[in-house]
């Protein structure tokens, strides 16, 4: 590995595995072998196990730079930052554990960072990722609101229709997409941006071939 990159590589293993004792130390608290469903249903759980699996794997020689990877990196970025925007914004912010700490305020921070700072090593087309990166919002809104119909139970407040109504559910339903589309639009533009910027700064120069008349040409200027 090249010495340049150990920082990061050391960072990106250690949240990642601060993610992962997190979600670990959640998931031992639960009451019962059956909160195992519902204690996945949540977004909070999903997208830090998510991040964690990614920073983990970034730090792997043969793994770093592969497209798949980063576009995965990528989406991890995006539903922490969402997980953060929805705690503080929606459910109040409280943070009382280390876990609560980790989930909802430092991984938050810590893996958009990582994509701000580290940009992907290879070109990701812009529609097409952020159309993959939304799929599994939209699927896990799906599913919460089918299982939540069938167990009447949502993992969410906001997601109850029966407690809110439908109106309210699909407000914030929208509401939180349009943060989605924006907050996925900004890391896809900044990779662009960086991916622009890497082929600029490394095209190389065109040599002009000599020639007795380009010879005479340079003498004349």
């Amino acid at each position: 590995m090249n010495p340049a990159r150990v920082p990061a590589a050391l960072g990106r293993a250690g949240f990642g595995l601060l993610a992962l004792a997190s979600v670990a130390t959640c998931l031992a608290a639960r009451r019962s072998c059956s909160d195992v469903v519902d204690f996945f249903s949540y977004f909070t759980f999903l997208s830090n196990l998510l991040g964690g699996l990614v920073l983990i794997a970034s730090t792997v020689p043969g793994l770093r730079g592969r497209r798949w990877l980063e576009s995965a990196r990528g989406a991890a970025a995006l539903y922490l930052v969402i997980t953060g925007l929805v705690y503080a914004l929606v459910l109040g912010g409280a943070a009382t554990h280390w876990t609560g700490w980790v989930q909802h305020r430092i991984m938050p921070v810590a893996a958009p960072l990582d994509w701000l700072l580290f940009a992907p090593a290879v070109r990701l087309p812009t529609w097409r990722t952020l159309g993959v990166w939304l799929v599994f919002p939209i699927t896990y809104l799906g599913y919460t609101l089918v299982h939540g119909a069938l167990t009447d139970w949502y993992p969410y407040p906001f997601l109850d229709p029966a407690r809110h109504g439908w109106r309210v559910v699909t407000i914030y339903a929208i509401g939180i997409a349009a943060y989605f589309v924006v907050i996925a639009t900004i890391l896809l533009v900044w990779a662009d941006l960086n991916d622009r910027f890497r082929t600029r700064t490394t095209r190389p120069r065109r040599q002009v071939a000599w020639s007795p008349e380009t010879s005479k040409a340079y003498e004349q200027a």
